[in-house]
């Protein structure tokens, strides 16, 4: 009898785990550019904002600019920057793009640069994927997919840096 409680067990927890994780996204490339760990955090319910993240490899001899981004579940979507400043955590629109030196990579993630996307027309859910449109200088445009991860994740492998509140002090711009 415990082995069929054993294996009922397995099979429970295998269905949690392969209907709940989000599935990775594979790699995209356009040009001389390979995008890899693209994902996107949950949101709570009605957010009016949510944020999305990548590492852009540049394996050509050109640098070259991330200079737009634009997904059909918002109103607005940005390039943002993240930083703390004189103890107050600042959040930016960041003008002209995002450079990705030749030969260099550059990570979006968490308490750094990342995709903004303002106006959310519904929640980011867990499990889900956002659709988002890459344009960039040199290479072009491309389409994309980011699988949604939970509410506070860092993503594939944890990586990345922390949205930390300062006192609770929490300043937006525009980057003007």
């Amino acid at each position: 009898m415990s082995n069929v409680f054993t294996r009922a067990a397995i099979g429970a927890l295998f269905a949690v785990v392969a209907f709940t994780a989000p599935a990775y996204a594979g790699d995209v490339t356009v040009g001389s550019l390979t995008l890899s760990n693209l994902w996107a955090r949950a949101t709570p319910p009605k957010a009016p904002a949510g944020g999305g993240f990548l590492t852009v490899t540049n394996n050509g001899g050109t640098a070259d600019t991330l200079t737009a981004v634009s997904t059909p579940a918002a109103e607005m979507s940005q390039l943002h920057k993240m930083e703390v400043k004189d103890g107050i955590m600042k959040m930016r629109e960041v003008e002209g793009g995002i450079q990705i030196p030749a030969g260099g990579t550059v990570t979006l993630k968490p308490g750094g640069y990342h995709l903004m996307f303002i106006g959310l027309k519904h929640d980011l859910k867990q499990g889900a994927e956002l659709p988002v449109t890459l344009t960039f200088e040199k290479a072009g445009t491309v389409e994309a997919m980011l699988p949604i991860w939970p509410v506070g994740s860092m993503g594939p492998g944890g990586a990345g840096g922390s949205m930390q509140m300062n006192g609770g002090a929490m300043k937006m711009g525009t980057g003007k």
